[in-house]
């Protein structure tokens, strides 16, 4: 695999165990029927548990059942899970930053005991309720609200583009507490067979079809008062989640990136058109050259913030940057590997157009690239152009 500028010599043993052992159980569980998941729309729902009893959700975190790994080892995971399918990174990324993440990080000690382990171990399915039909990248303009009654709390909204929300068993909600002064953002979790809560499942996608994509809507649900996340209030809650999230996507595009890469090295030495290799002609060595030299940038950042995060300094304007800058390099990398296998490259034997379509969500999702550019403006510049 490429690893131009040998990074991954200075991996300890357990980094390269978890690496390990994500990519065989990608190469014997996954990859050989991912294309046509991608192609009828649906995600093998059946590795779920298989992917808990691996340690692949938050791995990270420490306790209740999560070993603690390193973030190198963190980003390693979601570099290989990527590397098959953006949706295995998401269905992986979601379960551990967006739900057990926040849970651990400000949730009671009885809703940690209640959900980590099974949310780790894959028993229970998780997802996180931000995004709503009108309110994408200004989710501090969220609608959903929450009130408070005799026994808790009332909650009423709509949640889109939620990967997972048809299979969970919660949600994280965030909604505007309606009862407090100020009206702040708190963070509520909401088991998806109470009465009101419907999942409906997003279907017809383009982009990222191997993951389940849903709704989810909350009309008059009734959750008690210790479903609400104590420890924090406001948008700190959902945008610390996002940044957790984000790093992993910095490492999984990555991954991604790289697998177009192998695919189209691989394919050039093989194909041979006018008496030889199509790796021999200049045209193609330009190709590979551009997109070795791409991912090695990409994959020094995703390093670089993986130090950073163990040592408490990461900010998420670096976090904005490397989501920014790797997601846009894959999305370039898979658009030349698949040139580079021409007319095969649009079936879905070969992993680029796949890449190349998921690329269009993970450009959008977790923060769009435009929204990040802003986020490194304001954080250059001093001044806030989205306000």
């Amino acid at each position: 695999m490429l690893d131009y500028v040998q990074l991954e010599a200075d991996l300890d043993e357990e980094e390269r165990l978890i690496r390990d052992t994500a990519r065989e159980f990608v190469a014997d569980r996954v990859r050989p029927e991912i294309g046509d998941h991608f192609e009828a729309g649906t995600f093998p729902t059946e590795i779920i548990p298989e992917m808990g009893e691996m340690g692949f959700y938050a791995p990270n975190l420490d306790g209740y059942g999560s070993p603690g790994v390193s973030e190198t080892a963190y980003g390693l995971l979601m570099q290989e899970l990527e590397a098959c399918d953006s949706g295995l990174r998401s269905m992986a990324s979601v379960q551990g930053a967006l739900v057990m993440y926040p849970i651990y990080a400000y949730g009671s000690a009885d809703q940690k005991e209640e959900w980590l382990p099974k949310l780790g171990a894959g028993e229970a399915v998780g997802c996180f309720g931000l995004t709503e039909p009108e309110h994408g990248s200004n989710p501090s303009a969220m609608e959903t609200r929450a009130e408070r009654d005799a026994d808790g709390y009332v909650l009423n909204g709509s949640k889109t583009w939620i990967t997972n929300s048809p299979i969970a068993d919660v949600a994280v909600v965030w909604a505007r507490d309606r009862s407090a002064e100020d009206d702040p953002v708190r963070g509520f979790l909401v088991e998806t067979d109470r009465d009101g809560v419907t999942t409906n499942e997003i279907k017809e996608k383009l982009s990222l079809r191997a993951s389940i994509t849903g709704e989810i809507a909350l009309n008059d649900v009734r959750v008690p008062e210790e479903n609400v996340l104590p420890g924090v209030s406001g948008m700190k809650g959902p945008l610390s989640c996002l940044t957790q999230a984000r790093y992993g996507i910095a490492w999984g595009a990555v991954g991604a990136a790289r697998d177009c890469f192998e695919t189209a090295r691989q394919y050039a030495t093989d194909r041979e058109q006018f008496g030889g290799p199509i790796a021999r002609f200049q045209l193609q060595q330009e190709k590979l050259a551009e997109m070795a030299t791409g991912i090695t940038t990409s994959q020094l950042l995703a390093y670089r913030l993986a130090e950073l995060k163990e040592r408490g300094d990461l900010r998420p304007q670096h976090v904005s940057m490397a989501k920014r800058h790797n997601v846009r390099m894959a999305r370039e990398q898979a658009r030349v590997a698949r040139e580079m296998l021409g007319g095969n490259g649009i079936t879905t034997d070969y992993s680029p157009m796949r890449h190349l379509a998921n690329m269009e969500t993970v450009y959008t999702y977790e923060g769009t690239h435009d929204i990040h550019t802003l986020i490194l403006g304001q954080d250059l510049t001093g001044i806030a152009a989205f306000e």
